[in-house]
């Protein structure tokens, strides 16, 4: 049996966004979910940061910046949507998220009229084959020094 990464955690947090759903259900603007679940993930206990910055470099250059929703604990990213259903494009933008950070794990999490959780993996060493874009999730350091 494969154990899943950081199963306590995102067995936590999946209880969390379950019951903000029961609570609200459906209908607000994602805003409105996404403070309400930072609010029950801090109430359970979790550590929780908003708004957390992702940059990319290509060859020294920055060539873009992305916010990502919430992360808990460092290890987990939540992307938050308030849509009818996950889409592809959902996906992938969470998917740049980590490819863009060093976590390896997310959850696109949708507030719609039925909750849905959508769980993704991109694990570092995946990251490391990538030829030319490097990322840090700080945005603090320059990767051409290490060039």
């Amino acid at each position: 049996m494969i154990e899943l990464l950081h199963r306590a955690l995102t067995d936590r947090v999946l209880a969390v966004f379950y019951q903000v759903h029961r609570e609200l259900g459906g209908g607000f603007l994602e805003k409105v979910y996404h403070r309400a679940l930072v609010i029950a993930l801090r109430e359970a206990g979790l550590r929780v940061a908003e708004h957390v910055p992702v940059v990319v470099w290509f060859r020294g250059q920055l060539i873009g910046d992305f916010i990502a929703d919430i992360v808990v604990e460092d290890v987990l990213l939540l992307e938050i949507k308030a849509v009818a259903n996950i889409e592809g494009k959902h996906n992938a933008q969470a998917l740049n998220y980590l490819r863009g950070s060093d976590l390896e794990l997310g959850f696109v999490l949708n507030f719609g009229p039925s909750p849905q959780f959508q769980r993704l993996i991109y694990t570092n060493d995946r990251k490391l084959r990538l030829p030319s874009v490097t990322s840090f999730a700080s945005g603090t350091a320059d990767p051409s020094a290490s060039v």
